[in-house]
């Protein structure tokens, strides 16, 4: 499938729909060439795949770090018509909102250095990480209510948090409208959230505290409160087991649901709903309760950070300036208004391993950032850089203001094991002046820095491509890995 591809300029490639049959719209990638090269035939054969589904709208998008997943590539998006088209909850995922937020100090790292180690271990006895983690919140089923209805201000409310970090988050920390109850979520994924909230997890999740390497952009470093040689945290998690069940319940409903509508399907992957169906909103609901676990769930390790830091150095967080720049979403579906050949149409925008990517001006970001645009935060893996970078006008023309969340996988996680000895990624990463910590060795093979794409090039595309724009680069200085 990839020799269909035809090239449009230095970072965009167009599939037409007549690529195979069935497909009523075109795809689209970002991605240079070295990106391309890399790509594989199965994640471009999705994207034909995801084009072929009711009221899909064009393009659907795989950016640059896009590779073959559930379904849907992760690192994709699709976009359904809210009338004719359809939600789907392999295009989600099954870490519903797996996220990344920033939080800035005002240290320099030359402060932080000669205190890392005692701070790493501090975060990492902290933070509980690895498979099946539990935390330190023992939640009643009437508190859990709460948390997937209200979110991270539920966090806020008890004491986990102020304002100002709802403020600085996707979606105010909060989606409305999140099933709360049974039958639209099931005891089963209750009774695995419950004991959750908290947790790091494990996989390509991680807290890592970095170095401001390099300024690119200064008037939205400035915004952002972004300088070279600051130190910050970043904090990429999800909604743990709920998630995971929320998505593995409907993935089974939507497979009836499929039958029921008589959906033609190229992949079962792609299970479905009509988007204005009792399946499609009842998915859509309880979707919005794992994303809003999520946000808490990383507004909770936030208090906790903050609480290490001050014992570490020995002063309060707000004088340490451990403020949150951000707050972003991934593995979600959201429902916008997008300006579609010169109308406005409403859409399920599924953005699977993506990241929302506004421009200056768009009410839904916050208000001190309205004039630079939404901040996007881009993970690499440990050992690697991370990005800020900030959401353009030309992303809202033409990717439903989307753009990409890391560097992608190159390799599977068996792969990588097979490939890579755990206790040697740490050696060779702390000679290299990093602290690592983690549950356990097998999990920093499954993540070794080589296990991934580039994150420079994946960055360099959709900077090209104008869908966002480089603010700035950060390296990892202590990584905690669950």
């Amino acid at each position: 499938m990839k020799e269909k591809l035809k090239q449009l300029d230095e970072y965009r490639w167009w599939l037409d729909k007549s690529a195979r049959d069935r497909m009523n719209v075109g795809a689209k990638i970002i991605g240079s060439r070295k990106i391309i090269d890399t790509l594989e035939n199965a994640a471009v054969e999705q994207l034909t795949n995801v084009a072929t589904l009711p009221g899909v709208v064009e393009p659907v998008l795989a950016m640059p770090d896009a590779h073959w997943g559930y379904g849907l590539p992760m690192g994709a998006v699709g976009a359904f018509d809210a009338d004719e088209g359809v939600i789907s909850a392999g295009c989600t995922g099954f870490d519903i909102n797996c996220g990344v937020r920033l939080i800035r100090t005002n240290l320099n790292v030359t402060e932080v250095q000669p205190k890392l180690r005692q701070l790493m271990d501090d975060l990492f006895n902290r933070v509980p990480a690895g498979v099946g983690s539990k935390g330190k919140i023992r939640l009643s089923d009437s508190q859990f209510t709460d948390v997937v209805r209200l979110g991270a201000r539920w966090a806020v409310e008890n004491d986990h948090g102020v304002e100002a970090d709802l403020a600085h988050c996707e979606e105010n920390g909060s989606m409305e409208g999140a099933a709360t109850n049974a039958p639209r979520i099931t005891e089963k994924a209750r009774r695995r959230g419950r004991p959750q909230l908290g947790t790091l997890g494990a996989g390509n999740h991680y807290l890592e505290v970095q170095k401001v390497e390099k300024i690119f952009d200064e008037a939205a470093a400035n915004t952002f409160g972004l300088k070279s040689g600051q130190a910050v945290i970043m904090l990429h998690c999800g909604s743990r087991g709920f998630g995971h069940q929320v998505a593995t319940d409907y993935l089974e409903r939507m497979a009836i649901a499929v039958k029921k509508y008589n959906i033609w399907l190229p992949d079962k992957q792609l299970v479905c709903a009509p988007a204005s169906s009792p399946e499609g909103q009842d998915y859509y609901a309880a979707m919005k309760a794992a994303v809003n676990f999520a946000f808490c769930n990383r507004q909770v390790m936030t208090h906790w950070i903050r609480e290490g830091f001050e014992s570490v150095f020995g002063r309060d967080w707000e004088k340490l300036g451990l403020d949150l720049v951000y707050d972003v979403t991934h593995n979600i579906c959201k429902f916008e208004t997008h300006e579609l050949n010169g109308s406005k149409r409403d859409l399920y925008v599924h953005r699977k391993g993506a990241t929302r990517a506004f421009g200056p001006g768009n009410l839904k970001i916050p208000d001190d950032y309205q004039r630079v645009g939404q901040p996007v935060l881009i993970g690499g893996s440990m050992g690697t850089a991370s990005y800020v970078l900030v959401g353009t006008d030309q992303a809202m023309k033409e990717t439903f203001g989307s753009t990409c969340h890391g560097a992608g996988r190159a390799m599977s996680r068996k792969a990588a094991i097979r490939r890579y000895h755990g206790r040697d990624i740490k050696n060779s990463l702390e000679q290299k002046g990093e602290v690592i910590r983690s549950t356990g060795t097998k999990i920093l093979a499954e993540e070794a820095p080589k296990a991934y794409k580039d994150v420079h090039i994946v960055v360099e595309s959709v900077h090209g491509a104008d869908i966002s724009r480089k603010v700035a680069c950060h390296v990892p200085l202590g990584v905690v890995k669950g």
